[in-house]
């Protein structure tokens, strides 16, 4: 009995020892699975990182650079592996303050627009992307940069392009309008001059050099120019429009009501001109609902055929004298009622059209478009 409950201890310690030291293999094959993704986890990352268009920093409580990709080297003008080290806040100064001591309990996740610094001191409008945390060795900052300089420069040019175009407009306008009165001037100061009455009077002699000179101005040709116009995308374009206008018909209590026809084509436009014209339009709009209670914008997009239709529509009492509208210098219109006027001469300068439809209790503009596929290159 002594010999079988020695030899059956022995057996039960084997067979303990051998499923022990089977766990611990399934541990450690575990262990090693776990290090190889962890490891193949930080190579995707790495290449993630290193492959990236966007500059990633990560940076230290003190601002050392601790790691940069490529990207980041390229657009600080450093040459690849000697940004680690250097002092972050020299390129990009608006960091200076987020791994303060004083605030190091705070943690940050935001973006901004700042400026940025090359190495060789040139300046560029950067995108920032940055977030901090803490380990064990210090607070940590981790950053991605954005160049927004070409961006920046290409809004500016097309900003510029719309103020020239709409002053074009407004000084065409103006012109227009001083040629009608020099006209009624020049009328009068004629019927003076056959009464004989005033003949060697040197006053009325000056007057008709000043009506001459009056004509001169108001006759100056602005030429309006369409080599803006290209190919747009309408659905993205008002994919945008909605973007940008939701929150204020939000704030405004407007119900807004999008319809856009599946599969619309390019259209034949200049793209900001477009864009100001849809912004006027839904600007308009939601100052004549300003006064109703239930208020509904609906804008719809549609191809016909021939062109494709964007009409705005609201029900805000529809217009009092729609044959004034597009007029310039309009009596009782907001500001200098050059609004629909500017409109309908951008749609017209790339091949469009801006007209009014009465509906009842309310107004409807639509915009005509060319599709691009109808001849134009």
């Amino acid at each position: 009995m002594l010999y079988f409950a020695a030899f059956m201890g022995v057996g039960f310690f084997v067979r303990e020892v051998n499923r022990n030291r089977r766990i611990a293999l399934e541990h450690l094959h575990e262990i090693e699975h776990q290090s190889e993704a962890r490891l193949e986890a930080e190579e995707q990352l790495r290449i993630l990182i290193e492959s990236s268009p966007a500059a990633i920093v990560t940076a230290d409580a003190e601002g050392h650079v601790l790691m940069a990709n490529e990207a980041a080297h390229r657009m600080l003008g450093i040459p690849q592996g000697y940004l680690p080290g250097r002092v972050i806040h020299r390129y990009l100064p608006s960091l200076t303050n987020v791994l303060r001591k004083d605030v190091s309990q705070q943690l940050f996740r935001t973006v901004m627009q700042a400026r940025g610094q090359r190495d060789d001191g040139e300046g560029f409008l950067a995108d920032i992307c940055f977030s901090t945390y803490r380990t064990n060795a210090g607070s940590r900052l981790t950053a991605m940069v954005l160049d927004a300089s070409e961006e920046f420069r290409t809004q500016e040019v097309s900003g510029l392009h719309q103020l020239l175009a709409g002053s074009r407009i407004a000084i065409g306008a103006v012109s227009h309008e001083i040629r009608n009165v020099s006209a009624a001037i020049a009328a009068i100061y004629q019927n003076l001059a056959n009464g004989g009455l005033l003949a060697g009077n040197k006053d009325f002699e000056a007057l008709g050099n000043l009506i001459v000179a009056l004509e001169r101005i108001a006759s100056v040709n602005l030429r309006q120019s369409g080599d803006q116009a290209t190919e747009v995308d309408l659905a993205a374009l008002l994919d945008e429009l909605k973007i940008v206008v939701t929150p204020s018909l939000q704030e405004e209590n407007i119900e807004a009501q999008w319809t856009i026809e599946p599969g619309l084509p390019l259209v034949w436009a200049d793209r900001p001109s477009l864009m100001q014209v849809f912004l006027n339009l839904i600007t308009n709009s939601v100052r004549a609902l300003s006064k109703d209670g239930d208020r509904v914008l609906s804008i719809t997009a549609k191809n016909d055929g021939s062109q494709i239709l964007i009409e705005f529509a609201d029900n805000g009492g529809g217009v009092a004298h729609p044959e004034h509208l597009f007029r310039p210098f309009q009596a009782g219109a907001v500001a200098t009622g050059l609004g629909l006027y500017l409109s309908r001469a951008f749609m017209r300068s790339f091949g469009g059209e801006l007209h009014y439809l009465p509906i009842p209790n309310g107004a409807c503009f639509v915009v005509c478009l060319t599709p691009a596929l109808s001849g134009h290159e």
